[in-house]
């Protein structure tokens, strides 16, 4: 049988992602100040292993080590994440030099090997002392992170040609505000309307100063969590269950940025713990942006549940399809949700900022990693992404989440996610074979299967 041939266009940019507060360490080096991060990884019973990212995959140390390892796999681009705590300890206020230092000699190692940075700004490690005043819930944090943006901008506008705002603001507002699973651990559904609203807020703020303050010509975009959201049956009750939730998850983040409004249905839904709306915020919200990243890992079956708060939905699972170690494997609905975003708000252009499986990996007795189903699972995602390009959606670009294992949040580590295995009590790295496998696909700008 002769294999299907999938080619990507000239000029897309294949890369791997990470985040600072799972990769970093160094928790409090060279004058670092503590992130909600790092106060919620002491709390009893909120990291499944009881360990933290003090000193993870002590990226912090080990860097050019790592990008000698990105240079090895041909990456072209290096999603990381920039860890607000050092540059401002307090979050605001003087800057902390030496954390600005960290992620210059990075940027300047990155160029020199022909990897194109794409830093995120915040990747949920708020500093603590923010936090303290309210965090995200506070209006008051979308004007510090857009100084700290600029703080951050002064000093790498230079080099750095693209730009994120904000990772997953839905799992940040959510996750950290509304069920308290994710740092800072708040439960209070008002706060986290407040959050997701503030967060979306700040980001337009910071596209701003981004760039009037760099001094080369930019890109810059935000990067949001989305997944199709289906009924668990044709039920009327399931069907409105899974719109509202798609509303939470998907509209109440879009429908801000690119159409300068938010959805009718989940403010009149959400009703008093909905924010008010100031003048002016949402064409703040709405700034055009040069590209939207979108992070894809699996679709959402949601059914109607009265016991639920608010929204009356809760998550349920499908017979029959496979599953990771987190969540149900379901290529299709890459395909679904890309082409659902280009046609509904027809984005600039789309980069894939977040693509992966957790996979119980380990160590042959020859040294190697067989990590087949992360070969599976990429082809198989990277076939939707093909399809919806041959359709003609704009999609440029694709990051593996994750370059190399690390702290997986809440489950600490006992999710691997890496294309390079990190054994954490002697941080040897050895290269899987799905690194190598995605590194020819990188080569071939394409693959075959």
């Amino acid at each position: 049988m002769v294999e299907e041939e999938y080619r990507f266009p000239e000029g897309f940019l294949w890369g791997a992602a990470t985040a600072a507060y799972q990769i970093e360490g160094a928790w409090e080096a060279d004058g670092k100040g503590p992130s909600i991060w790092d106060t919620f990884c002491r709390q009893s019973g909120k990291i499944k292993d009881c360990s933290s990212g003090e000193v993870a995959d002590d990226h912090y140390h080990r860097w050019a080590e790592d990008i000698d390892i990105m240079a090895g796999l041909g990456l072209q681009a290096y999603r990381f994440s920039i860890a607000w705590p050092r540059i401002f300890p307090k979050g605001f206020g003087r800057i902390n030099t030496a954390g600005l230092d960290f992620y210059d000699q990075l940027v300047d190692a990155l160029l020199a090997k022909g990897i194109q940075p794409f830093p995120t700004l915040y990747h949920w490690d708020l500093p603590q002392a923010l936090q303290e005043i309210g965090g995200w819930a506070n209006r008051e944090i979308a004007y510090h992170f857009a100084e700290y943006a600029r703080a951050v901008v002064e000093r790498l506008g230079d080099r750095v040609a693209n730009w994120i705002t904000h990772n997953e603001p839905f799992v940040m507002a959510l996750g950290g505000y509304y069920s308290g699973d994710m740092a800072p651990g708040v439960q209070d559904p008002m706060a986290a309307m407040h959050a997701g609203y503030h967060l979306i807020l700040s980001h337009g703020l910071a596209v701003d100063v981004i760039r009037s303050t760099a001094r080369i010509p930019v890109q810059v975009g935000i990067t949001l969590n989305l997944n199709p959201v289906h009924p668990a049956t044709d039920s009327e009750q399931d069907r409105l269950a899974a719109r509202r939730f798609d509303g939470v998850l998907n509209r109440l983040f879009l429908d801000p940025v690119f159409k300068a409004s938010y959805p009718e249905d989940i403010v009149a839904l959400l009703g008093p713990f909905f924010p008010e709306i100031r003048p002016d915020d949402l064409q703040c919200m709405a700034v055009p942006l040069d590209f939207l990243g979108i992070n894809y890992y699996t679709r959402t079956v949601m059914r109607h549940d009265p016991n639920f708060p608010i929204i009356e939905a809760s998550e349920v699972h499908s017979e029959g399809n496979e599953y990771s170690q987190m969540w149900e494997i379901y290529p299709e609905g890459f395909h679904e949700i890309i082409t659902r975003v280009w046609n509904n708000y027809k984005p600039a252009k789309i980069i894939i900022t977040e693509n992966g499986i957790p996979v119980p990996d380990g160590v042959d007795f020859d040294g190697r990693v067989r990590d087949e189903r992360r070969i599976r699972y990429v082809r198989d995602h990277l076939k939707q992404v093909h399809r919806a390009i041959s359709e003609g959606v704009p999609v440029k670009g694709y990051f593996h989440w994750s370059l190399m294992d690390n702290f997986e949040w809440a489950l600490g580590y006992t999710m691997r996610f890496g294309l390079v295995y990190v054994d954490y009590t002697t941080q040897q790295r050895i290269i899987k074979d799905s690194g190598r496998w995605f590194s020819q696909v990188i080569r071939d700008n394409g693959f075959e299967g």
